[in-house]
């Protein structure tokens, strides 16, 4: 009889975020999702497709997201790396939620690029990752 191997919370959660991630780069490619989707660039604050009409997106910004989901997929395959991926992709989101606080939003600093709505964002999720990856992450660590 074959064993299927049983995915712990913490797991859970980090495939549950990288396929959010995965799938909000998909949708930043999909016209109508992505408002004035003929103005999206490579990357630069000049970019004026927006995600929802909300979020500002790239080709390098759909490109970065896609990539965190996969990121997240491949380290999910452990209890650890789970852990790791949504604490320490919690802490870049962190970081970067304070890079769009502090950058001026018409410089060329800004080439993900980033606006306000890009960067309150960017703190929820940070602090949500981390925060399940603390929680969660314990309790795999006590199993």
């Amino acid at each position: 009889m074959v064993e299927v191997a049983t995915r712990t919370k913490v797991q859970q959660a980090a495939l549950a975020v990288a396929a959010v991630f995965a799938l909000v780069g998909v949708l930043g490619f999909i016209p109508g999702v992505t408002t004035d989707y003929d103005k999206m660039s490579f990357a630069g604050h000049e970019s004026g497709a927006m995600l929802l009409g909300v979020f500002m997106v790239s080709i390098l910004h759909n490109i970065v997201h896609l990539l965190f989901g996969v990121a997240g997929f491949l380290m999910a395959r452990t209890a650890p790396g789970a852990r790791a991926y949504l604490i320490g992709g919690g802490a870049v989101y962190l970081v970067l939620w304070l890079y769009g606080l502090v950058i001026d939003k018409t410089s060329d600093a800004n080439f993900v690029p980033l606006n306000s709505a890009d960067d309150w964002l960017h703190f929820v999720l940070g602090v949500g990752m981390i925060g399940l990856g603390v929680a969660l992450g314990k309790r795999a660590a006590v199993r």
